[in-house]
């Protein structure tokens, strides 16, 4: 049984943050909903007709008492808290007592509700919150919430919404958000009494996602956990975004606007997708509540959290290494043509033999064999779990970035590389990322220093131009990775090849290359035997009874 509803003392209620909660009709899904998950419900179904601004929340949490239904819509009446001291040890959804005495106001108000122990009662509410109407009422135990004709006394509000339509995706995205935060419950959505979408409760978000973002699999996910952090993210060669719009935070069950770790977030997948791509990422905080100020906000979308610094690297720590390669990480690939021709190919030239048993799951950063050199393109490595093609330039294009990245170091030029007819913006360019440039004449420079990887080379003063036409610095290093990696079509020997494979697998973000390119594909010995029907009975594989 859920504790008892009491109204809040003064004192507490005049250092509530003020404003008003029910604003929408998302906004009525949302406070009703958060009460059920408070309520401890494992299953909710929401139904909505939003042209007769209705709106039904039924849940199978604990439910309430004929005594706390008498309280429930009474201004700041909650069994969340009972002093200022809770206010700073919030663990619950709600806290404020508002919302239901705020719907008592804004539309027709009903609750029907029963807990494990005791009858089930219905009650309505006049518009001070008050219990007028109280009948028993034979219904399993749970809450149902019926709110009706919503803002029928506040015209004007009705009309400076939104349309309908946009309300409806507003309400999607309210449930969208909360199922992800709290991923075991099982969701049925009602429209106009008709089905409007399931969600099926999982161990975690990575098991919500795909049934919310059709283009993306399960196996296109990965998650991580650390203490106080779980992170769930897109695989970046498998999974981003035209938008920044899956990237979020959320406290304690609750998904908020958090700008500064949202940046966190996307500055930990920089130059690991592709150009104007995002990433997916759900990043979820479980602190201690001493650590956060949910007194900021009246709809608690914004959050004040101590000690920020510390969480901003933590998450990126997180993020860096739910990014790296180990066994949760390598699913089963999908086994195509294009990949049995390639096999076929190295098959024959390098007398290489698939093993005919299924390989355990590999350890972390399970090592990979270098085989032999496909089209003098591609790397074919025998890994643990099956077999790994690599494409090399961009394999090393990737290691030589993170060293760059790591070490940036640019060494004098002697004699110095003469440039002509570079204009301002070049000039600048090249100064802003540490080269020194002097006038040498009519139209004329010396450059006198050079990022080490290029001065050696015979194109220097080619790469030297291109990293005058614009970027960061960053963008100034990825340049010079691409420009001093290994070039497909050159010959590599086994022990060349291996030395390359063992330097990327120890890259921060080896899935891809600084432009986002995928720089393995997978062939693991699961599809194999799928592909090759070694999962059949050997007697009718051979037309055997």
């Amino acid at each position: 049984m859920g504790q008892q509803i009491q109204p809040l003392p003064i004192d507490v209620i005049h250092l509530i943050a003020a404003g008003e909660v029910i604003d929408s009709l998302a906004a009525v899904v949302r406070e009703l909903v958060e009460n059920a998950i408070d309520a401890g419900a494992t299953r909710i179904t929401v139904s909505i007709w939003a042209d007769q601004w209705r709106v039904r929340v039924a849940d199978n949490g604990a439910g309430m008492t004929l005594e706390n239904l008498r309280q429930a819509a009474q201004p700041h009446s909650t069994s969340k808290i009972r002093d200022r001291a809770d206010l700073w040890q919030i663990h619950s959804l709600g806290f404020r007592g508002e919302a239901l005495h705020s719907l008592a106001q804004l539309s027709s108000l009903e609750i029907l509700s029963r807990s494990a122990s005791e009858p089930g009662w219905r009650v309505a509410y006049s518009s001070e919150g008050e219990a007028n109407q109280i009948e028993s009422v034979a219904i399993a135990p749970g809450t149902i919430v019926i709110v009706d004709r919503l803002f029928e006394i506040w015209e004007a509000r009705r009309e400076g919404l939104p349309s309908t339509s946009q309300q409806l995706k507003a309400i999607q995205q309210t449930i969208y958000q909360i199922a992800l935060a709290h991923p075991r419950i099982t969701w049925q959505v009602y429209q106009n009494d008709r089905v409007w979408f399931n969600l099926w409760g999982g161990h975690s978000a990575k098991d919500l996602l795909p049934q919310l973002l059709k283009d993306v699999r399960i196996e296109d996910l990965t998650e991580l956990q650390s203490p106080g952090i779980s992170v769930v993210l897109g695989l970046p060669d498998r999974a981003h975004r035209h938008r920044p719009d899956w990237v979020r935070v959320a406290v304690n069950g609750r998904f908020v606007k958090f700008s500064d770790l949202e940046q966190t977030i996307l500055g930990a997948f920089r130059r690991t997708l592709p150009r104007d791509r995002h990433p997916i990422c759900l990043v979820h905080l479980q602190l201690d509540p001493e650590h956060i100020d949910w007194n900021r906000h009246p709809a608690k979308a914004e959050v004040y959290l101590h000690h920020l610094d510390e969480w901003k690297e933590r998450v990126k720590g997180t993020i860096a290494q739910a990014l790296r390669i180990h066994p949760d990480t390598v699913p089963d690939s999908l086994y195509t043509a294009q990949a049995s021709q390639l096999i076929k190919a190295a098959e024959a030239e390098a007398g290489y033999h698939v093993s005919r048993e299924i390989q355990p799951e590999p350890a972390p950063f399970s090592p990979l064999k270098a085989l032999t050199q496909v089209h003098n393109r591609y790397i074919l490595a025998e890994h643990a779990s099956g077999m790994w093609l690599i494409e090399q330039h961009i394999a090393h294009e990737r290691v030589l970035f993170e060293e760059i990245s790591d070490r940036w170091q640019l060494i004098p030029l002697d004699p110095a590389i003469v440039l002509n007819q570079l204009s301002s913006s070049q000039i600048e360019q090249l100064e802003r990322i540490g080269i020194e440039v002097d006038p040498f004449g009519e139209q004329l420079w010396a450059v006198r220093s050079a990022p080490e990887l290029l001065a050696q080379r015979e194109d220097c003063a080619d790469a030297l131009i291109e990293l005058s036409l614009g970027g960061d610095l960053q963008a100034a290093q990825v340049a010079v990775a691409c420009r001093s990696a290994i070039r497909n079509g050159v010959p590599l020997s086994l022990e060349e090849m291996q030395s390359l494979i063992d330097r990327w697998q120890r890259t921060r973000n080896p899935r891809t290359c600084p432009h986002g390119r995928p720089i393995y594909l997978s062939l693991e010995e699961s599809s194999l035997a799928r592909f090759f029907r070694r999962s059949w009975v050997i007697g009718k594989s051979h037309g055997l009874e």
